[in-house]
């Protein structure tokens, strides 16, 4: 037999879903879930549900979450071409979404068997409509054969409960252990910080700054200063690049198999293919090639030995002018008398 409500705590039923205290409290994502089941119970009384529509709920939920579905709640299309930042939050949010379908589908067996208690009587909820497409099964079992406004409306707002915590969780890699600031709402307080971190994502490419504040809205409540990271209650957020090793740029050592005519090289950079480039040796100066004799030059121990256009030795001047001789001029030949 269920325990009575004290004033403290409101009893669930009627128009109230949550316990939430009206200051506020922290969750996991976890324990979000687990919280937010007195909306699925509702839909379960209501559409009177059994083990064999349990499934069509999951196919519609999982399709909610997935990436590049008709009912996607995230229309972020990824290609080779895309951001490297919008492919790890899509990565991200497939990983995250797949969890909590998981959740969904052990929650439903469950209260299917172990209903929650709704003291203050069934739930009737109003819940503002955001367009969560519902695949053909789903809308069939909830608008049409059993099911009604009052069960669409609590699905509705269960659905979009888990689309704020998928997005909620985006920024963050150890996303199960971050405490998220709930309110009476559950999540509704982050809409305004959601809808634009998803418009920079889906329109433009995503900056860092956009990302900070985005988490800092999910876990506090409230904007600050713009930066790397934040500080709140329940820890530091930084960027996870920080917590990685730097890269190693030493050289790495191989044994290249020498060829005709080449020095074997010990010591290749990570990347290059390790062949070799033929370097004129620093005294026997640069190749035949690129030598300059010129006919006449003052400086005969210099002759030749440019290192190439525009650096002259040590010592030379940067601009060598070599005197020419003057030569005869060609003889011409007598003039015929006419």
């Amino acid at each position: 037999m269920p325990t009575a409500a004290t004033p403290s705590t409101p009893a669930l039923g009627g128009s109230r879903w949550n316990t939430f205290p009206a200051v506020g409290t922290t969750l996991t994502a976890r324990h979000f879930f687990t919280a937010i089941e007195p909306l699925l119970q509702g839909i379960v009384d209501d559409n009177a549900l059994t083990g064999a529509d349990s499934a069509v709920l999951e196919d519609q939920v999982r399709a909610t979450l997935a990436l590049g579905t008709r009912e996607t709640s995230l229309p972020l299309f990824l290609g080779p071409d895309s951001a490297s930042a919008a492919r790890e939050l899509g990565a991200q949010a497939e990983v995250i979404g797949r969890q909590l379908a998981s959740w969904a589908t052990e929650a439903l067996e469950r209260l299917l068997t172990d209903p929650v208690p709704l003291p203050a009587g069934p739930l009737v909820v109003r819940s503002h409509c955001y367009g969560h497409l519902l695949t053909p099964p789903a809308a069939d079992l909830l608008l049409g054969r059993r099911g009604g406004p009052v069960a669409m409306q609590l699905y509705n707002e269960w659905l979009h409960q888990i689309v704020l915590l998928r997005d909620a969780l985006l920024p963050f890699t150890n996303w199960q252990d971050v405490p998220l600031l709930i309110t009476p709402t559950g999540l509704r307080h982050t809409e305004p910080a959601r809808d634009a971190f998803l418009t920079e994502l889906l329109v433009r490419q995503i900056r860092h700054s956009s990302v900070v504040a985005f988490a800092r809205e999910v876990v506090t409540g409230a904007s600050g200063p713009a930066g790397y990271g934040f500080e709140a209650s329940g820890g530091t957020a930084l960027p996870v690049v920080l917590g990685r090793p730097p890269p190693d740029r030493a050289p790495v050592p191989v044994d290249l198999a020498p060829r005709p005519g080449r020095r074997r090289s010990r010591h290749v950079r990570p990347g290059s293919t390790g062949l070799l480039r033929r370097t004129p040796h620093p005294r026997r100066g640069p190749p035949a090639r690129h030598r300059v004799r010129p006919a006449h030059c003052p400086y005969p121990h210099r002759a030749g030995r440019r290192r190439g256009p525009h650096r002259p030795h040590r010592g030379h001047p940067r601009r060598h002018h070599h005197p020419r001789r003057p030569r005869p001029s060609p003889a011409r030949p007598p003039l015929r008398p006419a």
